[in-house]
């Protein structure tokens, strides 16, 4: 891990990390140097795209406990807005924001987060665009190599701002809805919002000089670094924007290449924690103890062994109880979490048993048949799970961590992903046997479920692909913005009702109100002169 440890030395004092807002703009650190310097020597490129990756991963200066990357956007901007990710015991406190009621209020830190933070990735990405082609004493194939990694991130930082700040791709007359700002250079002063359409084409461009460059390249990141950008990363990248984009054939060419030499991963390896890359891990965080976090990252807070669920009442997160109610007992992923099947005959609706606010055990017996199920699911070598006491009823044991308070890696596209992308893309291509076909192979052929089989056609065959993304996917940051994509309604059911919502969360939010796009934030606006607030 020894390149990783360079960001501590070297990484954050490279670039300077200009955003697009006055206040971005004073973040950078006292110790950063200019760019002549940075690019004198290749081995310095190589440290600034660490750099990058490193930010991904650290807490963000300007802001709050947990701003740490793609663990905050993960969290706050995907999982506390969407319909499968339940959080019982901070409902009553977070409802406002779990119910979307924040949107619009571009004066809070919330709204400028992913802005600040992903404008900071396509900063230092711009510095290493624009100038490694005149790294002297680099070798073409390095200066190709690095360039397309900072095109990737780039087109990362994009993709997830649009889906962020801007309207659903359906809802964008063919894209001339407003989109982000395209910064593609160095330069700071204002400039106005690009076109959805102007944006994704910058997406697709970037991606496709991306992959032009790591192939002539004939480089690769080193075996399980996962952290740093890659030929797949650009592909699968590809299709996740294409998918937002509606642009099915474009998505379902680049899931097929993204997932060549990442084999959906055995069941040992899906129940081993989800806290190590595995073979399918296309692109995902820096985890190793030696950059710990502390107690600002995923797994301190949503890791079923991690410092919360082991120190407190908060848990780790559960899925709700419709997704799960309609999955085989005998399907992998359905063992990781304290579902009723664990329970026998106990009625969870029953006040004595469960608790029916936040949905923990009450009942001696009925916690102890939870206990034992919980402590066969330990993992080897790792800590046990939930440690306080406190069982929730659909409780996760998905993410773990090795290594307190919260260490570990955190995928952000795994080749499952690119499956179910697969499946999407051919359903609305009008391709039924080759969606049914990607969903055969991603639940029976990798063994998840042995017996899988998929005939369904028309709605029913659409429901099965959400539902099967809903449970591969839970806890990864992608249900709010897949649900933003397919315009669909989110339920949440409370206890009396028969869920397992928190009465402060249990509702149901229309696809339509405020088309779920967040405000620029009034940071960039005062910066910005030609951006007004949307």
């Amino acid at each position: 891990m020894k390149t990783f440890n360079k960001f501590v030395a070297g990484a954050a004092a490279l670039l300077t990390l200009g955003a697009c807002s006055k206040d971005f703009l004073e973040t950078s650190p006292t110790a950063s140097v200019g760019t002549s310097t940075v690019f004198s020597d290749i081995s310095l490129v190589e440290m600034a795209i660490n750099g990058i990756a490193y930010n991904m991963t650290t807490q963000q200066g300007p802001y709050s406990q947990g701003c740490c990357g793609e663990n905050r956007i993960i969290s706050l901007y995907n999982e506390y807005l969407s319909q499968e990710f339940l959080y019982n015991q901070y409902a009553p406190g977070w409802a406002t924001f779990m119910n979307h009621e924040y949107y619009t209020r571009y004066t809070t830190t919330y709204a400028s987060y992913p802005w600040f933070y992903y404008y900071k990735i396509i900063s230092n990405a711009n510095a290493i665009i624009v100038n490694v082609d005149g790294v002297p004493g680099a070798t073409e194939a390095e200066r190709q190599f690095y360039k397309a990694q900072a095109l990737t991130y780039r087109a990362w930082a994009y993709t997830k701002l649009l889906q962020i700040y801007s309207v659903r791709w359906q809802d964008s007359n063919n894209g001339a809805s407003d989109g982000v700002v395209l910064r593609l250079d160095e330069s700071t002063g204002s400039i106005p919002l690009s076109t959805m359409a102007e944006c994704y084409q910058q997406i697709y461009d970037d991606l496709d000089e991306a992959i032009s460059l790591f192939k002539a390249s004939g480089m690769d990141r080193p075996g399980g670094q996962v952290w740093l950008t890659n030929l797949n990363v650009a592909y699968a990248i590809y299709a996740k924007a294409a998918l937002d984009r509606q642009d099915y054939n474009t998505a379902l060419t680049n899931a097929k290449l993204a997932q060549d030499g990442y084999p959906l991963m055995s069941n040992d390896a899906y129940a081993a924690g989800f806290c190590n890359p595995t073979s399918e891990w296309i692109f995902g965080s820096y985890g190793d103890g030696s950059e710990n976090n502390w107690y600002w990252t995923f797994g301190t807070q949503f890791a079923c062994n991690g410092y919360y669920a082991n120190n407190s009442r908060y848990g780790a997160g559960a899925i709700e109880k419709a997704c799960t109610d309609q999955i085989p007992d005998n399907d992998i992923r359905k063992a990781l979490f304290l579902t009723v099947d664990k329970l026998g005959d106990a009625d969870i609706y029953d006040a004595k048993k469960v608790d029916q606010s936040f949905g923990f055990i009450l009942d001696d017996d009925l916690w102890d048949v939870a206990n034992a199920y919980i402590l066969s699911r330990t993992p080897s070598g790792l800590e046990d799970a939930y440690q306080s006491g406190y069982y929730y009823i659909n409780g996760q044991l998905k993410f773990w961590v090795f290594d307190t308070p919260g260490v570990m890696y955190l995928p952000y596209i795994r080749s499952s992903e690119m499956v179910l992308i697969e499946a999407e893309a051919n359903y609305f291509l009008n391709k039924a046997a080759d969606a049914q076909a990607a969903l055969v192979k991603l639940n029976a052929t990798s063994g998840r479920d042995a017996s899988y089989t998929c005939t369904k056609t028309g709605t029913d065959l659409f429901e099965e692909i959400v539902l099967y993304r809903e449970l591969e996917l839970w806890g990864e940051g992608h249900n709010w913005s897949d649900y933003k994509r397919w315009k669909r309604d989110i339920k949440r059911v409370s206890f009396a009702d028969g869920g397992l919502c928190h009465v402060a969360t249990a509702k149901t939010i229309k696809a339509t109100d405020s088309n779920w796009t967040w405000s620029i934030p009034e940071t960039e606006t005062q910066y910005n002169t030609e951006v007004e607030h949307k």
